[in-house]
């Protein structure tokens, strides 16, 4: 189960924030940025001066900040570290019992370049820092981390923490899950319907929750390590997304951050159930011909006529020619 909040987490209210693009622009730091630290357990203010010490790296304080240019945020502010807030420009937090996925895709829409690219993601982003970034944060604020089985056969040797995504921020990661009440790291969840992954898997080794079939369960049965729970959700062929997510809710996640591919994000935008997306859209071009379809962010599913899928923007930030926006999903049926 999860632990107990040690934190009071504060409502943010609507606001709009438009930088004017005549100013002169100047990274943000600790020096030059006065930060009240606000201490949550008691909801008393101190100076900046009076914060704990909070450790960072060189790379912490160099890595360019995101410049806030709109927020319409509504979700409860988590209680950030100076460094953490200058570095996403602002407060940040997510909704209680929400699944929330995290994107990267050029400009013209493409998520992943096929199979020969198992890198996927660092070959779009270009390994932005501030992807990283925002990658790392979203898993410092998640219980737990869900993905498919095709992103987990794309990257071996992978782990799904906010300190391998984003090092540099480790110590304020860890802290902010203590102040949370998160468990050290968030746990790993596998949506496989046949059983088809890598039991020796680098990001298996620390309690993952694997979901699946019957035959799928058949398939992995004694196979995975002793510290990895394997559920069965029935059938043979499918797995229902809605069951994925009151298994997830069962085992105590609340905050559920998804880092699948665009089948799965298809489905969950299918079924209702994903209620933000975080999209970084990079600033490179891919293209797509019939050698090399390529996928965008959603696969195995198309909207409409019947259905529509609406995407509420809630913020937009920018580190150079990088775009990060973030979404509230909403859906309903067309006559």
């Amino acid at each position: 189960m999860t632990a107990t909040p040690r934190c009071a987490m504060r409502s943010t209210p609507s606001v709009a924030f438009v930088r004017d693009s005549r100013a002169p622009t100047q990274t943000p730091s600790l020096q030059s940025t006065p930060l009240d630290w606000v201490d949550e357990a008691s909801d008393e203010s101190f100076p900046a001066s009076d914060a704990p010490a909070w450790p960072a790296s060189a790379s912490l304080r160099t890595d360019p900040a995101l410049e806030l240019l709109m927020e319409r945020s509504r979700a409860p502010a988590y209680p950030l570290s100076p460094f953490l807030t200058v570095l996403y420009g602002g407060e940040f937090g997510l909704p209680p019992r929400s699944l929330v996925a995290n994107f990267v895709a050029s400009v013209d829409g493409v998520v992943a370049l096929g199979p020969e690219y198992p890198e996927s993601g660092s070959a779009i982003s270009g390994r932005n820092p501030g992807d990283r970034f925002v990658m790392g944060l979203l898993r410092a604020g998640a219980d737990a981390v869900l993905i498919g089985a095709g992103t987990l056969r794309a990257t071996p040797g992978h782990t799904w923490t906010a300190e391998a995504i984003y090092p540099a921020a480790a110590a304020e990661f860890r802290d902010l899950r203590r102040r949370l009440g998160r468990t050290d790291q968030p746990r790993l969840v596998v949506v496989t319907a046949r059983g088809d992954i890598d039991v020796d898997h680098h990001g298996l080794r620390d309690g993952a929750l694997i979901l699946t079939t019957d035959s799928g369960a058949e398939r992995l049965r004694g196979r995975v390590g002793p510290h990895v729970v394997l559920r069965s959700l029935g059938g043979d062929a499918q797995i229902r997304m809605q069951a994925v997510v009151d298994a997830v809710h069962s085992e105590g996640h609340e905050v559920v951050l998804t880092e699948g591919g665009p089948t799965l994000i298809g489905q969950l935008l299918a079924a209702d159930l994903l209620d933000e997306l975080f999209l970084t859209v990079s600033p490179t071009v891919f293209g797509r011909s019939p050698a090399a379809p390529r996928e965008g962010l959603v696969e195995g599913v198309a909207f409409g006529p019947s259905k529509e899928v609406r995407l509420d923007l809630r913020s937009v930030r920018r580190q150079d020619a990088y775009l990060f926006l973030r979404y509230a999903c909403t859906s309903r049926s067309l006559p």
